[in-house]
Parts: structure tokens; sequence; C-alpha cells
């Protein structure tokens, strides 16, 4: 770097400085103990038809949806506070978002439009690889659908951003409308910000919202409640807020020498469900389903209801499982989906709260307070009242992964973190590489790989694969971990490094609930896990209708967002 790009990157970093300063100084944390919880209704976000009638049959549509920078109330005793919002237009958009809902086989077409200023509401690091506008003016933004099985120049690559109408284009970017032909299995899927280096702060301004594909024909004949009144999604997210009400992100670096401003991971003390801190849901005395994202930058959750009631599983990720799995209890890692069913009938009180146990960062770090450990609050109505859902015993049964093909190709995947002096985080790479190195994941369209993913960190990492979507075979312990690191650190080889002889410490069982096909799963720390991974349609084994190898490609990555931005992504580059 030298000449002008060198004064360029030198006037941001004195600019952030100067601003992060400013932050430090003027804002102060508001204590959560001084919000009253239960006080907020939970909202139902606006739900969006992503297909239209023609001659009673549905057809494609197209949708115009922009990204907006609005007040926004986060809790009644907060003032309303500059957020960032999806909305067909600047008045009805929401935090989170909107809630799409497709048609199994009919295209949905949307062009994301940004709106936003040249100025973010929140501080950011360009010491990191960063989508920098060239004319150093705008903020970057690219849609990803979470979970969405489409073609590359839909996919929301992180080279693909743009600023506010267009003006300026990332080395990626092909196109304004996106076309997502929700020709998968029906399920639940999330969209979100991805562009490079600011997904953290875009996702902590408020650019996320639940995405449903629906098939009736398949779906209503098993029962689970399907109306809107009884089948709500629930955005769940942690944030900070300062007095005057704005999003509180800490402007200074764990390493502030090396990054002024990152940090490893964020960690807000407020819990936010559709928009509200810690609301109120008043529910009838029947079944509801709730289909569960957790949208946190790093947070884990640990839900439980606090008055005995279970969750009957019923999907997860974006996919429905075999048969319905019970829990009292279950762990929901940044970017997984929990698709329940809860039977308020059979509550023996008159409320109910969502609690969380999870520590943060997971699984070893603090406990949870007075103020993380609560959710939302169920106000349950106390007539009974005739109930025509039901919860099936047999669900969606789809083929499983051919474990027989030895002619599987077998990789292995390495997480690892990098220090400072200090011992503090400084990034973060998959199999020793960085983001822009040539990739080495090229599998072949339609083929199945068995991935051997090696944790050699401290943290657990939700692993999410663009496009493709996998079955968790096991996790074993890896024995020996700090001489397998030392290998490791020296040679990135897993197989000269021997991992089969440090592959034989226990096993930790599947959970039964998230044993079917998943597009996000946790990565234990210090272990290797095996997972099968099919790139074509997993309900019938045929391949894409569109080609996979165009560019700009896809990715795999941590969904800790602040791990994502610093750099623990990775290209996937499929071939023919």
């Amino acid at each position: 770097m030298v000449g002008k790009e060198k004064l360029v990157m030198i006037y941001f970093l004195i600019n952030i400085v100067v601003v992060n300063f400013a932050w430090a100084e003027e804002d102060e944390v508001i204590n959560p103990s001084e919000l009253e919880m239960f006080v907020d209704e939970l909202p139902d976000m606006p739900r969006i038809k992503g297909f239209n009638f023609a001659h009673d049959s549905p057809v494609p549509t197209n949708l115009t949806i922009g990204m907006y920078q609005k007040l926004w109330k986060f809790h009644r005793d907060l003032p309303a506070t500059p957020v960032f919002a999806y909305g067909t237009t600047k008045e009805n958009a929401t935090v989170p978002g909107p809630t799409i809902e497709a048609l199994h086989g009919i295209h949905t077409h949307i062009k994301w439009i940004n709106y936003l200023p040249s100025k973010h509401i929140l501080p950011w690091d360009p010491t990191i690889p960063t989508a920098t506008p060239h004319k150093r003016k705008g903020i970057p933004t690219v849609v990803h659908l979470h979970g969405g099985v489409d073609e590359p120049q839909s996919d929301g690559h992180s080279g693909a951003w743009f600023t506010a109408r267009f003006k300026d284009r990332g080395p990626s970017w092909t196109r304004k409308t996106y076309n997502y032909h929700n020709l998968q299995h029906p399920g639940t899927l999330w969209y979100h910000d991805h562009a490079m280096g600011l997904t953290r702060v875009n996702l902590l301004a408020g650019l996320v919202g639940a995405y449903v594909i629906r098939q009736p024909s398949l779906e209503r004949p098993l029962g689970l409640p399907y109306d809107e009144e009884f089948d709500r999604p629930l955005v769940v997210f942690d944030r900070s807020f300062n007095k005057d009400g704005s999003i509180y992100m800490d402007p200074k670096g764990n390493n502030p020498t090396i990054h002024p401003q990152w940090q490893p991971e964020y960690f807000g003390d407020a819990i936010v469900v559709n928009g509200k801190a810690w609301p109120y849901m008043t529910v009838r005395r029947r079944r509801y389903r709730f289909r569960i994202i957790n949208a946190s930058n790093a947070r884990f959750f640990n839900f439980s209801i606090d008055n005995g009631l279970k969750f009957v599983h019923v999907g997860s990720d974006s996919t429905y499982i075999e048969k319905p799995v019970t829990t009292s209890s279950f762990v929901l890692a940044p970017s997984e989906i929990a698709d329940v069913v809860v039977d308020f009938s059979k509550s023996k009180s008159k409320s109910a709260i969502l609690t969380n146990s999870a520590a943060y960062p997971y699984p070893s770090g603090d406990q949870v307070n007075a103020a993380n450990s609560k959710v939302m609050k169920f106000i349950i109505k106390s007539e009974h009242e005739a109930d025509s859902s039901t919860i099936p015993k047999k669900l969606i049964k789809y083929p499983p992964p051919s474990l027989s093909a030895m002619g599987a190709l077998t990789r292995h995947i390495a997480l690892y973190e990098y220090t400072s002096p200090i011992d503090e985080p400084t990034h973060l790479y998959i199999n020793g590489l960085s983001y822009e190195a040539p990739a080495t994941e090229t599998p072949k369209v339609g083929t199945t790989e068995i991935w051997n993913v090696i944790n050699l960190t401290e943290d657990n990492h939700p692993l999410h694969i663009h496009l493709g979507l996998f079955v968790v075979l096991d996790q074993t312990e890896l024995v020996d971990v700090d001489k397998f690191k030392e290998c490791m650190s020296k040679y990135n080889d897993a197989i000269k490094c021997g991992v089969h002889k440090y592959a034989v410490g226990r096993k930790t069982e599947v959970p039964a609930h998230e044993k079917g096909w998943k597009n996000v799963f946790k990565m234990m720390p210090g272990h290797i896990t095996k997972i099968h991974v099919r790139f074509s349609y997993i309900h019938s084994n045929e391949s894409y209708p569109f080609d996979a190898t165009a560019e700009p490609g896809y990715v795999y990555h941590c969904h800790i967002l602040d791990h994502e931005d610093n750099a623990m992504m990775r290209p996937l580059k499929f071939t023919h």
C-alpha cells in the first residue's frame, strides 16, 4: 500500500479513532435493571407474500424492498433511536424486517435497494477486510437469504455489495434484482446483510428478517399450527443501549493498536424479540408454532420455559425433521433456527417466561445475569378452547445421506484463532488461509462430500455452508490437543499431523432434534466434527436448475459475525 491508498487508510484510521473517542466520551450505557421487563407487546412483523395469483393460481411476483435509516423504539421507556430497517417503504420498515412468505415452486424476485446515508450509526473498523466504496462514501450492503438454495448471483456474496441507489458496487456485484427459486423443501429461512467486514455492524443496526417457504399440499396434512395467529416467527437477538436509546457498541478494540474497533464477540445486556426488549405475548390455551431465529452476533441461547412447559421440535434450520422430538431445553447458536410447538393448554399457571441459561462466550464464558437470563413472557388466557391442530407421529422424511458411497471426497477443515502478545485475538482463519486466498474447496455440483471440521480454538463456532446442506455424523474429542495444535500450527496439514491418532477421545451425541439436515451446526472446541455435505436438493437428489459454477460463487464461514468479519470465511467454488 503506497501513495494515495496509504493516505486514504491513514485518514480512515484517524477518523475512526476520533469518532470512537467521541462515542466513548458522550454515550452512557444504560443499566438494564432500569428497564422494566414485559411491558411491550410482542409485534408480529408485517407479512409480505412472495407470490401473486393469476386465475386462482400462484405465479411469481416482483417485490422491491429497501434499506432505510429511521427511528425505532426498542422499549417503552427508551427514546426512539436510529436503526437500519428493511421495508417496502420507509414508513413501514421494521426491525426485524417484514416476514416474506414464499410458495414452494413459485419464484420470488426481489429488488433490494439501499437508501442508507453516507455515515454509519455504529463504529466500524477499516483494518479488517472491509467493503470500501471507491468514492469513500456510502454504507455498503448486500442481502443473503440464509438457507436459500439459489444461483450465486442471488446469494448475497460478500463482495457483491452496493451503496445507496447502486452508486457504488463491489467487485462481485452482478445484478439489482435477485431470483429466489423456492424449489427447495418447505421451511424457515432468514435474510440479513452480508457485506464484507460490515456484517456485524449492519446486523446490529437492524438488517435482519424472516423468510418462510410454504408447501400447503405437503404441510397442511401434518396438522401442525399453520394459520398466522398461531404460527409465529420469533427473531431473537441481544443489544445494549445508551441512555438516549441508541444501540451501544464498544468503540474500542481489544487490540487497539492493531484494530481500533474490532472486538472478538459482541454481547448485549437486553434480549430483544421481534424488535422489542423482553416483550410479552398473550396466548390462548392451545398449541402455537414458533420459528425461533437466533439473529445475535455471538450470543448462544439455552432456551427453557420456567413453568415446565416443553418444546416439541418439528424442524431444525430450514428443514423438517423426521419425527417430533420433545425437549425441556435446547441450545441455539447464532443463525440457527428451531421450529418448535408449545402447547399452552398444558400450563398449570397463567403465565410462563421463556428463559436463557447459556454462558457467553459459549460454552465457557460468563454466566447469565438477571437481564439476559429472561427472553420474553407468555400471558396465558384462562379459558380452554378446542384446538384442531395436532402433532403427528411422523413429519417429513428426506432421503438419508448415502454413507455407503466410499468414493465421497473427504476434506479436513481446521478452525484457527490468532492472538497478539497480550493474548487477545487478532483474527481467525479457516485452514490457516485468509478470505482472499484462492478457493481450496471446489466441490462438483450434485456430489456429496465428507467434511471433518477440526476446532482448534476455545470457542464453539457455528459453521454455515452456503447452498449446501449437511447431516452431522459424529463429534469426537481430540486428545493431546496442545500437541496436535502445535503440529497444525507448523504444518497446517491434518493428515501429516496424524489427526486420526488424536481423534480418539469421547464422542458427543448429536441431539435428536438436530440429526436431520442442517445448514448450521455448533463446532465444539477441541473436537473434530464429521459432516456429510450434499450439493443437490435433499428432498429429490436432483441437481440445481441454475449454474452453481457461475461467478461470484459462494462462501462458508463461522456465523459468529465478529469472527466472520475478521476473517473466518472462505470461498466455495463449484465445478462441473
